[in-house]
């Protein structure tokens, strides 16, 4: 098994009304294995995009587990751990420095981890997706947000990560955008190995590309 929770929880504190504690996420046991696309479909505020964030390492359960190649992790990731467990965020704005050209942001992680830069490589990679050198000399308010969020896939997979948790990766793109990430996806799944959780609000989505789908209700996870 790649990765797994056990009784996952996050919970907040609630002012005023009768309820003292809100659950975002309430006892979520759910396993991704080696090479598997798992779904979580639920609407929006079910407590899906919690569970992706606390998987993803950026923010700490309440109470339960992580279990990563068997191993429970603790807060924050580091090393390895961090490298290798990525996540895809649903607004890719956040991704990116403002004040700095797409290039900037391209290159930081090969600065970062070490990974050998060629520029050719890079620019192949964004044509898969549509994106060319144009691109990198632009300012990321000059960028429309599907194509940010393809440079954003882009630069994720230089990490050749072993955990992507991506969260409503297709929700600002175009069909053709749409089929280019979703290729591009497989490809390195195919190549890689790798595991992926896909959070998503579409059922046709999920049904498309998912192993098996967990339906998410009020911070409640259900296998389909």
């Amino acid at each position: 098994m790649h990765m797994s929770t056990e009784n996952l929880t996050k919970r907040y504190a609630v002012k005023g009304g009768k309820k003292t504690v809100f659950h975002a996420v309430k006892d979520a046991n759910i396993h991704i294995d080696t090479g598997e696309t798992v779904g979580l479909l639920g609407d929006s505020g079910s407590g899906k995009t919690t569970l992706g964030m606390m998987l993803a390492g950026l923010l700490p359960p309440t109470s339960g587990a992580v279990i990563y190649k068997n191993s429970p992790l603790s807060y924050p990731y580091k090393g390895d751990i961090r490298r290798n467990i990525q996540i895809l965020f649903q607004h890719p704005e956040i991704s990116f420095n403002p004040a700095l050209p797409i290039i900037r942001s391209m290159t930081e992680p090969y600065k970062l981890y070490d990974p050998p830069y060629l520029k050719e490589k890079l620019l192949a990679d964004m044509e898969t997706v549509g994106l060319y050198e144009e691109h990198l000399e632009r300012y990321p308010a000059e960028m429309s947000g599907g194509e940010l969020q393809r440079l954003a896939l882009i630069r994720l997979l230089v990490l050749k990560p072993s955990m992507l948790v991506l969260d409503e990766p297709t929700s600002m793109l175009d069909v053709i955008s749409q089929a280019q990430v979703i290729n591009l996806l497989k490809e390195y799944q195919h190549d890689t190995g790798a595991s992926f959780l896909l959070i998503t609000h579409q059922q046709a989505l999920a049904s498309a590309v998912c192993d098996r789908i967990y339906n998410v209700k009020k911070g409640l996870f259900s296998q389909r």
